[in-house]
């Protein structure tokens, strides 16, 4: 069974582009999630946009023919498997675009009611992107997590050149 969000798509983009967002990065990040009525269960499809460019995007419809796509390594079938309902959400699922809007909500939810700290520690890469480009992730962590960023998957490091640039930092 699907668990409802109480919250509105709208209102969390509204606190992810302006609560949350880096002053830096405000006015060029924008969040997308919509769903199709078409789809079973209403799926749809999610980005991340840089001044208006996708840097992620996944969506329901497309999962599934992309799959054969996935490489093979010790999480593959983690990432197509889903576990009740909720994929698995690591930087491979982000590239290949193997998330839909609610892999967004439920990562929203877990980052809007946990530290900074657990959410650029989460599992979950989605809410480890969140909060890369979240202004509590301040200028001094940045340069501490720069000397690590290469042990970081593809998705994550793009969104760490993204804000440390926009910080002046890169």
């Amino acid at each position: 069974m699907r668990r409802c969000f109480a919250i509105r798509w709208s209102a969390i983009r509204h606190k992810l582009e302006n609560e949350y967002l880096a002053e830096s990065l405000r006015g060029h990040i924008k969040y997308f999630a919509t769903s199709y009525n078409k789809y079973p269960d209403n799926e749809g499809r999610a980005s991340i946009l840089l001044d208006g460019k996708e840097i992620i995007e996944g969506s329901y419809g497309e999962q599934w023919s992309k799959a054969d796509l996935l490489p093979e390594d010790e999480n593959f079938e983690l990432r197509i498997r889903r576990l009740g309902e909720f994929p698995i959400m690591d930087d491979i699922a982000l590239q290949f675009g193997q998330f839909d809007q609610s892999c967004f909500y439920r990562a929203f939810d877990e980052f809007d009611n946990q530290s900074i700290e657990k959410s650029l520690s989460s599992e979950n890469a989605i809410v480890r992107v969140f909060a890369i480009l979240d202004r509590r992730t301040g200028k001094r962590r940045l340069r501490a997590m720069k000397d690590t960023i290469h042990n970081e998957g593809e998705v994550f490091r793009t969104f760490f050149n993204i804000r440390a640039t926009a910080e002046g930092i890169l």
